[in-house]
């Protein structure tokens, strides 16, 4: 049987970029199992000032509710950017192509959806000017 709670520091989970190579741009912090959870899906992201994330993503069925806790930027939505300042929060509706950029005071940001192991593509260098 699942516990009834589970709490955790998200600065505690592991910095996934930094596993990546990326971690002069980014915190990515999947807390997934950290949490354990079953349904719902959370991460949280730190972009340094000034950068951009290296590539963007999609999903096939899930859709994204991000919410920027500090900082401010930009997030490309398809062919649309749409600027970002502490205490937003976005919908993003699953198949649209997305990547966040900070402003010059960073970027810090959470991104709830459902639990979809495998429902991502990695769009490499999508968002070039």
């Amino acid at each position: 049987m699942t516990a009834a709670y589970t709490l955790r520091n998200l600065t505690d989970v592991e910095d996934s970029a930094v596993r990546f190579g990326i971690g002069e741009v980014q915190e990515a912090r999947f807390a997934n199992d950290d949490l354990e959870v079953e349904q719902t899906g959370l991460s949280y992201h730190r972009l340094r000032p000034g950068r951009r994330q290296g590539f963007g993503h999609r999903h096939e069925m899930a859709e994204e509710v991000c919410v920027v806790l500090s900082g401010s930027g930009r997030v490309k939505v398809d062919d649309e950017i749409v600027e970002l300042r502490a205490l937003d929060a976005i919908r993003l509706a699953p198949q649209v192509s997305r990547a966040f950029e900070a402003g010059d005071d960073g970027l810090e940001f959470v991104v709830f959806g459902p639990r979809s192991p495998g429902d991502g593509e990695l769009l490499p260098d999508w968002w070039t000017d």
